[in-house]
């Protein structure tokens, strides 16, 4: 991250840091440099260090700028998905016989990447509840080199203390990794609060439109972005340049379209709170949450995804998300439309069977901005 932004507002440094003028045009947002390789001035005479997009291309680096400095960390990689992060951070950390601890309500991708693929090569994994930090200490062992948390977490909202499960990991010697893709840069920042790296599926919030596939690490520890980036290289699933762009222009608008997602979903649960169909609702924001104090206390406010449980069991919860019209039946999350989802049978499929399998009434819900009368309106004929 540039020292010019640190001392720039969120809102500021979503706009500005990396998005320099173009030098040859003075273009005001960078150029998509589509382009596989650089002419260079004699060899080993790099313009700017770029040689092959592989390893470096102009526009990526700017997003990756800018990804730094939204989560005040020293160094940003952008990947082509969230997965291919997740995997190049594994990579980087973890040998054969080395452990890692999981949350019990983690993403189905990042479940399976874990039991299926992972553990081929030696690595071992564990679950824990990490909204609970003694049941995280107690899940360590003398092989453990990270502990893993999302939070919110994927499908069932939960919220784990970061700076105190990054207590427990800096006793341990152990890196604490936080997928804050639910949250976003603009609502949470782990970092400051202790984690060594942060994780980003930018399909979601970040790029903000469903029109792009990305992921990102940001991580404060040069030495640890030195690796990292060494295996980005060596391994290859870097961000395309016109996904960079993508995603860069999404990010100027993140707070804007946070706030907005934030107070709708905020109007939803409360009337979903209210609903004779609807027999639990799990969101952060509403008081009874249990990791509610937490979250207000860690997050500038509560998010979009909403999820809930219906009366009826599993063939009402399907019901209800085939009868939503405004809500979009699809998976994946965060951007601009409503979206509806049977995690069961959709993004959590792969979870089915094992201790992270989700309950099969839940329906969850990505809010939207649209008109909150609207997408209530839609909900309410969907559960009827």
């Amino acid at each position: 991250m540039s020292d010019q932004h640190t001392h720039q507002s969120f809102e500021t440094r979503a706009i500005h840091a990396g998005n320099t003028a173009d030098p040859l045009t003075g273009a005001v947002v960078p150029p998509i440099y589509q382009v596989s390789t650089y002419k260079q001035d004699g060899v080993g005479g790099l313009r700017g260090g770029y040689e092959y997009s592989r390893s470096a291309n102009p526009t990526r680096t700017a997003l990756e700028e800018n990804l730094a400095a939204l989560e005040g960390g020293r160094r940003g990689l952008a990947f082509a998905s969230g997965l291919a992060a997740e995997d190049c951070l594994l990579r980087a950390l973890l040998v054969p016989g080395d452990h890692v601890v999981i949350p019990n309500d983690a993403y189905g991708g990042t479940f399976r990447l874990f039991a299926k693929v992972a553990s081929r090569w030696g690595v071992e994994w564990s679950v824990a509840d990490t909204s609970d930090p003694a049941a995280v200490r107690e899940a360590i062992t003398d092989r453990t080199k990270v502990i893993w948390v999302e939070t919110p977490s994927n499908p069932l909202l939960g919220i784990t203390d970061i700076a105190a499960v990054a207590d427990v990991a800096r006793t341990a010697g152990v890196k604490l990794v936080v997928d804050n893709t639910f949250a976003s840069s603009y609502l949470q920042q782990p970092l400051a609060l202790g984690a060594d790296i942060v994780v980003h599926s930018l399909t979601k919030y970040m790029g903000g439109h469903s029109d792009v596939v990305g992921g990102a690490l940001v991580t404060a520890d040069e030495a640890l972005g030195e690796e990292l980036a060494y295996h980005q290289n060596a391994m290859g699933a870097v961000a395309g340049p016109f996904d960079s762009w993508i995603v860069l222009r999404g990010i100027k608008t993140l707070a804007v379209r946070m706030d907005r997602h934030s107070q709708n979903a905020a109007r939803i649960a409360e009337m979903l709170t209210q609903h004779p169909k609807v027999t639990q609702v799990l969101y952060p924001g509403l008081p009874d949450h249990p990791g509610h104090e937490i979250a207000a206390k860690q997050m500038r406010d509560f998010g979009g995804m909403i999820s809930f449980r219906v009366a009826g069991g599993e063939e009402a919860a399907v019901d209800v998300c085939n009868r939503a019209e405004l809500f979009t039946l699809g998976e994946s999350l965060g951007g601009v439309e409503s979206l509806i989802e049977h995690p069961g049978r959709m993004t959590h499929a792969s979870v089915a069977g094992s201790l992270l399998e989700v309950p099969a009434d839940l329906v969850r819900l990505s809010v939207g901005i649209e008109n909150v009368d609207d997408l209530m309106a839609d909900l309410r004929r969907a559960l009827g």
